[in-house]
């Protein structure tokens, strides 16, 4: 349900047709049948793998989006520079580029 509620708030924020152009791009369409098969395989109860499989698409579809939550959460005291440095990490090893192709 939470999933679900995730993907009608991202179309609150930023419109219905940013959202469907952002889900149906073409390097985006890996990530987005991995989201909804994942989302498929927890309805047939199937949750863990279906997790793992969402999992997997929401690194692909906002792996783009890593550095910049990286720079953000930089500034939290104590554990922001080693949140910084994970999330760069995991946006170099999806391949983004900082703000590359962003929706809004």
């Amino acid at each position: 349900m939470g999933n679900i509620l995730f993907v009608l708030g991202l179309a609150l924020i930023i419109g219905l047709p940013k959202t469907v152009l952002f889900f149906t791009r073409r390097p985006k369409l890996k990530g987005t049948a991995a989201f909804t098969g994942g989302v498929v395989l927890i309805l047939l109860r199937w949750p863990l793998i279906g997790f793992l499989v969402e999992l997997y698409g929401i690194f692909i579809l906002f792996g783009d989006f890593f550095a910049t939550i990286g720079s953000f959460a930089g500034n939290i005291p104590v554990v922001g520079p080693y949140l910084q440095k994970a999330l760069n990490r995991a946006s170099q090893a999806s391949g983004g580029q900082r703000n590359a192709e962003l929706p809004v």
